[in-house]
């Protein structure tokens, strides 16, 4: 069972918000509640109080709140937010950072998983900036329930009310039970792009952000997995999550070893990071000058070992391994071959001839053994990240 925080702003659907309140307690749920102002105008805070035994939090700066710092420690004990109904200008709130009352700020200080339920006129529903709001959004991993198309308080039907209570229930039980649905398991995620040195001051790299990998780690750890992340070079912050162990694997070498020890006690490998496919025959222990007669430079260079081939000949029958193919040309055709030739129980192939490296969406193919092929489309890596989990997770329970 969950510590559930329902956050409740000011529209005439909080009358059916009460009723999510009672369904989530009678799940076995915690509840506690933070309101609008605007939304005392509708429900009183007392209602809500007496319903869940907690005081409702919708002042700051009441007189029992004087010695505490009572929106820290709400959203320190949030497990899940749930925010119901959801106005247009809650959600302006959220998507641009704004904490301007105790809502908008205990909200602004919460780092757990975030689910909404919009509920407004539909003109405020299609307006191009509740709309890009709500995408933001989305591409934050917040969870968005579509509003219905039906009689809105304003007398006609239209798209913008509130799902029913008994609907809204059901959507948070079943999020509830996916975030978990990696619990038990160990899965090893690589990230980044690896540095083959020429010298003590110059290495061969690529241009990957390591923002695929980390994005599968976190999400992975958000669905309960214990998640080892070995990572290359990255230009984003590393995870900071106790599910998450970091391994730095530097060099192509690096990540070898230390995917090869990680994944004999793990049950899945995701290989997202952007492995070199050569390193220096010899590297030079002293910095290579230019000389004043010199116009050219070469290099000897040897392939590097396939972490992807070495690991999937050795993996168990109950060992999942994935790949990912970064192709700029003949997407499928190389994909394929690398799917066939290095032995991973599915390929995930993108096409990063435009400007894929760096960027926070992406598109994929995604190939199996068994000759499937299913083309996803252009999503945030986020979404790209859970979405592969799930199907990587339905895919072990078959």
């Amino acid at each position: 069972m969950a510590k559930v925080a329902v956050y409740m702003t000011g529209g005439i659907a909080m009358y059916k918000a009460v009723q999510v309140v009672r369904n989530l307690e009678k799940e076995g749920h915690e509840v506690r509640v933070i309101m609008t102002k605007n939304a005392e105008r509708f429900v009183t805070s007392n209602t809500l109080a007496a319903l869940t035994k907690y005081p409702v939090l919708d002042n700051l700066w009441s007189k029992e709140n004087e010695a505490s710092v009572p929106h820290v420690h709400l959203a320190h004990w949030t497990e899940l937010a749930l925010v119901v109904p959801a106005t247009a200008n809650f959600i302006a709130k959220m998507a641009n950072g704004i904490a301007d009352d105790a809502a908008s700020t205990t909200m602004l200080a919460t780092s757990a998983p975030i689910l909404i339920v919009p509920a407004m006129n539909d003109q405020m529903w299609n307006n191009p900036a509740t709309q890009r709001n709500l995408q933001f959004l989305k591409n934050n991993q917040v969870q968005i329930m579509e509003p219905a198309v039906g009689m809105l308080a304003e007398g006609y039907a239209a798209k913008g009310r509130m799902p029913e209570p008994d609907q809204i229930s059901a959507w948070v039980e079943d999020l509830l039970n996916k975030k978990e649905i990696l619990k038990g398991k160990t899965i090893v995620v690589t990230a980044g792009g690896t540095e083959e040195a020429i010298d003590p001051v110059r290495f061969i790299g690529n241009r990957s952000s390591g923002k695929m990998g980390i994005a599968i780690a976190q999400a992975a750890a958000n669905m309960g997995a214990k998640v080892k992340l070995v990572y290359g070079n990255v230009t984003i912050p590393l995870p900071q999550d106790k599910n998450i162990e970091l391994f730095p694997a530097p060099s192509s070498e690096d990540m070898l070893m230390q995917v090869k020890q990680e994944f004999n006690r793990s049950d899945i490998l995701i290989m997202a990071a952007a492995v070199a496919d050569w390193r220096m025959k010899k590297v030079a222990d002293h910095k290579l000058k230019k000389q004043a007669d010199q116009a050219t430079l070469e290099l000897t260079l040897v392939k590097t070992k396939d972490i992807l081939r070495e690991v999937a000949k050795q993996k168990n029958p109950d060992q999942v391994v994935v790949g990912f193919a970064a192709e700029t040309n003949d997407l499928l055709k190389n994909a394929e071959k690398k799917l066939r030739e290095k032995g991973a129980d599915m390929i995930v192939a993108n096409d990063v001839s435009q400007n894929v490296f760096g960027s926070d969406k992406d598109k994929v193919t995604i190939l199996r053994q068994n000759g499937t092929i299913e083309e996803w489309p252009e999503m945030s890596k986020k979404e790209i990240a859970s979405k592969l989990l799930i199907y990587v997770n339905s895919f072990i329970q078959k």
